[in-house]
């Protein structure tokens, strides 16, 4: 048998053969619109974990020009649907659909105001990110999987009060500064993201490395990870092609238990 000619190949090497076939072959992924993203995100966070009343936002840059698609205050994530949500302007006056967004989406503005790469915003409060964010304490990077959060996820110590004013919007905004997430003290998560799909994947990878840290300070102390093999493995998990693929992998799964959320 010829011997495999990957075998004498340098992990670079490999890393780079890796990214060329994944551009070729997960490029026939589904083409959704930007409501039909939105309205899978708020289904796939709410079935991990991500349920919390009322009380999380999503919004997303729509194709006009300071307009936002978000979702329609006093539904849950679990009933948001393509047809319930709405587009709303910088001042959150609806420009289309029904209803009202949620007046802590004033926070978000600030963001996309302060970061044009921000293309979409998911606030939610779920169990294990608010443990630790009662704790004061932020989130510990030690496992492969959450490598994709490596120096990406700022720590807010400090909670400003119900996030419906301009002041709470700049304190976020300062805090988040250029990465993708922020733990909030007291409060909850903030991702900023340039897809809703990285948005999804990141919330996602919060709550899980979250749960993990919880577990894992319960047994002893957390060991460090090698800064250079982190950064590596945070590009390598970012990359487009990868979140793309683990968004629409979450996605099937919705689909076929909540196929509504397309009506």
């Amino acid at each position: 048998m010829a011997e495999p000619s990957t075998l004498s190949m340098s992990k670079a090497e490999l890393m780079e053969r890796a990214k060329r076939r994944m551009s070729e072959h997960l490029d026939a992924l589904p083409a959704w619109s930007t409501a039909e993203k939105l309205a899978l995100t708020c289904r796939i966070l709410h079935s991990q974990g991500h349920d919390s009343g009322l009380a999380g936002q999503i919004t997303a840059r729509a194709e006009q020009d300071g307009h936002f698609i978000t979702q329609q205050w006093g539904l849950g994530f679990d009933e948001i649907s393509v047809g319930n949500l709405v587009t709303v302007d910088a001042d959150l006056e609806v420009q289309q659909g029904a209803g009202m967004a949620n007046p802590a989406n004033r926070f978000h503005m600030w963001i996309y105001r302060a970061r044009p790469d921000v293309r979409c915003i998911v606030h939610t409060h779920p169990a294990h990110v608010c443990a630790l964010s009662m704790l004061g304490r932020p989130l510990a990077i030690s496992h492969m999987d959450t490598c994709l959060l490596y120096e990406d996820v700022a720590f807010l110590d400090h909670w400003p009060g119900v996030p419906v004013g301009n002041s709470e919007g700049e304190i976020i905004t300062q805090a988040l500064a250029d990465r993708r997430a922020v733990l909030l003290a007291h409060h909850g998560l903030l991702v900023a993201a340039g897809s809703v799909e990285e948005a999804c994947v990141i919330a996602l990878a919060c709550e899980h490395a979250a749960r993990l840290q919880l577990l894992a300070e319960a047994s002893g102390t957390i060991l460090p990870i090698r800064p250079e093999l982190a950064r590596e493995a945070h590009d390598w998990l970012l990359r487009d092609e990868r979140v793309r693929a683990g968004f629409h992998y979450r996605a099937r799964k919705i689909l076929r238990e909540q196929p509504d959320c397309m009506l």
